[in-house]
């Protein structure tokens, strides 16, 4: 089995954006040896998982509180190194649902994503880098969900046709798309 950071060399990067999104997160493994936590509040590691029907046409979403916007399941990892585990972890939290499989256990999606300043849990949290890790999972749509109050309003299988309509995050639709391109 790959470590977490095998599994980033020998990601197979998708598209120009993920060539390079990957050269730099492979600059900043180098550069700082805390990643994987918070500690770096310039930059660290999070995991997500795009969660597919068995029929793939519907993804599950949440209404993310920070955000104000329809998104994926996803965490830091906190020093966990097992970042599938933190993806299923994560989605299990967040929607309630109590089984979820990988469809694959390599990465679907390596991006550099962009966090603006806010408040969280009544402190500021100053603009950083997630460095995210995506993966791609399967759950049964028609399995209870539940909202998490601290972190979203809403959760909700959308159909793949019209996940672009929900979100409202222009870079984020972009990551959705090319994910959709992969496994469609």
């Amino acid at each position: 089995m790959m470590t977490w950071r095998e599994s980033i060399e020998n990601y197979a990067a998708w598209n120009e954006q993920e060539e390079k999104d990957k050269e730099i997160t492979l600059s900043c493994l180098e550069t700082y040896s805390n990643v994987l936590t918070r500690e770096n509040e310039l930059v660290h590691i999070t995991s997500s998982a795009f969660v597919v029907n068995k029929t793939r046409d519907k993804a599950l979403m949440v209404h993310h509180n920070i955000y104000n916007s329809w998104s994926w399941t996803g965490g830091h990892a906190d020093g966990e190194e097992d970042l599938l585990f933190v993806a299923m972890k994560e989605v299990k939290e967040e929607t309630g649902i109590t089984y979820v499989k990988p469809v694959s256990e390599d990465i679907i999606s390596l991006d550099i994503l962009p966090v603006f300043g806010h408040q969280k849990r009544g402190k500021y949290v100053a603009p950083h880098l997630h460095i995210n890790v995506a993966y791609l999972l399967e759950a049964d749509e028609h399995e209870p969900l539940v909202v998490k109050p601290d972190e979203n309003s809403n959760v909700q299988w959308i159909p793949l046709a019209e996940l672009d309509s929900y979100s409202d995050e222009p870079h984020m639709k972009e990551v959705y798309k090319k994910i959709i391109e992969r496994t469609v």
